[in-house]
């Protein structure tokens, strides 16, 4: 069933119901047109988009060669625009709700207008030169409805939004009572404002309907937010395919920016989606990996129709046609979902094949497949295949990979004829001057390193220099922090304590004083101390909310990870499984 912008809200309670009967949820976002930008916009079988009245006015930024890519594959650009859901994240929609509330707000105190500009006042307003004529004709125009004994209403002219500006705080400081103010829309999307006759009684009714109205445009803007929240909500299994990205924009998207820090990514991914399952992941580890030799999407769910797999036989539910693998819809995001749950229930019922007796079926809940969960496979790092959400990270030996250092203009070409003596390297570029170097042969890393000895342009030192050295560079950083915010506060309190002071002497006019001023910086404690924090649970929630400016020295993802824990408490029983790891099976510690 293909859900759009004009029919969500008329099915989002059966997508409610559907999300409360489901074992497990298969995603994927189709990002292929996504880059790093001031924000982004997934293009998803939702069709995801900013909503462009009531949400705030999102830029996103995609590839030339990932539109080339999309459009290749019959992707509808102008489903997407038009027909697009629109959402806001968490910080959106608590500002969005803010505005509504303080609008309301302003709009009971003033006591006549639907909708009262933050800087409307009880005095005269000050009216630019060249508006006067416009406000003056206006009043004019308004004299003469209240005069009239046959118009009830008067509808002005489209204009400028500083002019409905100026209309709304004239008009409620001239007519404090007996009017009714709106701004509508032509169907050309130009604003015009409505004036009305009403009594106190038309007018508290009229006040009701906008609040009501205002808050369904409210729901309407946090849109397809709804869908996700509630998917995160029942704890149930999230199935991907190759789905780190989706899971990073997913959280961007619809929760809050990702922080910087990988240890707080693991800890915010856990607290939003607490089982995450990917089957490329799946795929490549045993005992999968002997029998798959290529885990890309497509050629997996061929793999997994033959033996010795057995493909789910699927029903679908009248009124929901089903997607036919036998004529491919690939790089739709609904059909690849819909095909990766398909591979996750092949791949997972054969598990079932080596108990005793043999079961045919396995479930999402089942033991057999926990040591998949929360393991995301990560493409182009070939010693590290996947990321633990729940634990560190393998760590490789790379004691043949080097650290180079050269000038901005050098290319591959002059790294390959650096070290044309050392046989077969691998290449991997960190920024426009530094790369790693793997040599072939970990016993030429001594000499490689004596060349660069006397080199001007260039510097080469090991992999194990390279990471001791941003190691200490984050001691130096951590304690800087620990001792400046001391050294911060003891001078934030000799300054008050001067002006204190200042104040109850008396200087003669000639004197000078020279006054500084000190701000807090935002700093981010080491990830050592947080990490020790959110083990032994010395910040509590509570805590975090009532703590003043030192709560600034916390860095912003991992206050938005705290943040988020609140919602494991809200999942469902039915979604919790044990902790214990199957024996069966095991994701390998080295590749």
């Amino acid at each position: 069933m293909e859900i759009v912008r004009k029919n969500f809200k008329s099915n989002l309670q059966k997508v409610y119901q559907a999300i409360e009967e489901a074992d497990f949820f298969a995603i994927d976002g189709e990002f292929s047109g996504i880059s790093d930008g001031p924000s982004v916009s997934a293009l998803t079988n939702g069709f995801d988009t900013p909503e462009e009245r009531s949400s705030p006015d999102v830029k996103f930024v995609c590839q030339s060669s990932s539109i080339d890519f999309l459009a290749s594959q019959g992707f509808d650009f102008n489903k997407v625009f038009r027909n697009g859901i629109p959402y806001l994240n968490q910080e959106e929609e608590r500002q969005l709700r803010e505005q509504y509330d303080e609008k309301r707000s302003q709009a009971n105190g003033g006591g006549a207008l639907a909708y009262v500009s933050p800087n409307t006042s009880k005095c005269p307003v000050t009216i630019p030169e060249d508006q006067k004529k416009f406000i003056d004709q206006v009043v004019e125009k308004i004299e003469d409805l209240l005069q009239s004994e046959e118009n009830k209403t008067l509808d002005l002219e489209p204009c400028t939004g500083f002019q409905r500006k100026l209309i709304y705080q004239t008009l409620s400081w001239k007519y404090p009572k007996g009017v009714h103010i709106e701004t509508l829309e032509t169907e050309k999307k130009e604003r015009y404002i409505v004036i009305s006759k009403v009594d106190e009684e038309e007018r508290k009714r009229r006040e009701q309907q906008k609040h009501a109205k205002e808050q369904e445009e409210l729901n309407d803007a946090v849109g397809f937010s709804r869908v996700i929240h509630a998917i995160a909500n029942s704890g149930k299994l999230v199935v991907g395919h190759n789905m780190l990205l989706d899971v990073m924009h997913t959280i961007h998207q619809f929760y809050c920016p990702l922080p910087v820090d990988l240890k707080e990514f693991k800890e915010m991914t856990t607290c939003v989606f607490p089982r995450l399952l990917d089957t490329k992941l799946m795929a490549s580890t045993q005992p999968f990996k002997d029998i798959i030799n290529n885990t890309s999407l497509a050629e997996l769910e061929k793999r997994l129709k033959e033996t010795p797999f057995s493909p789910p036989k699927v029903e679908s539910a009248e009124g929901f046609p089903s997607y036919d693998t036998a004529s491919e819809q690939l790089h739709e995001a609904g059909y690849d979902a819909y095909i990766t749950g398909l591979c996750f229930i092949s791949m997972a019922n054969y598990l079932g094949s080596f108990l005793s007796p043999p079961k045919i079926h396995v479930s999402a809940r089942s033991k057999l497949i926990e040591p998949f969960f929360n393991k995301l496979f990560l493409m182009r790092v070939m010693d590290i295949p996947y990321l633990n959400l729940e634990g560190p990270d393998l760590q490789p030996k790379r004691d043949h990979v080097l650290h180079v250092t050269f000038p901005k203009e050098w290319k591959s070409s002059d790294l390959y004829q650096l070290f044309s003596a050392f046989g077969n390297i691998q290449i991997s570029w960190i920024d426009d001057t530094s790369a790693f170097v793997s040599l072939s042969q970990p016993e030429q890393v001594p000499i490689a390193v004596n060349t660069s000895r006397y080199a001007e342009s260039y510097r080469i030192q090991t992999y194990a220099d390279y990471v001791g050295r941003k190691q200490e560079e984050k001691q130096i950083k951590r304690k800087w922090t620990d001792d400046s915010w001391k050294e911060v506060e003891r001078q934030r309190l000799n300054t008050q304590s001067l002006s204190h002071t200042l104040q109850n002497h008396y200087y003669p006019p000639d004197s000078f004083i020279a006054t500084s001023t000190v701000r807090k910086r935002n700093l981010s404690p080491s990830p050592e101390a947080g990490s020790e924090d959110r083990v032994s649970g010395k910040i509590s929630d509570s805590e975090l909310e009532q703590t003043d400016s030192c709560a600034e020295s916390l860095s912003e993802g991992r206050k938005k990870a705290k943040k988020l824990k609140r919602m494991k408490k809200e999942l469902t029983s039915a979604g919790s499984v044990a902790v214990s790891p199957a024996k069966l099976f095991e994701v390998p510690d080295t590749w």
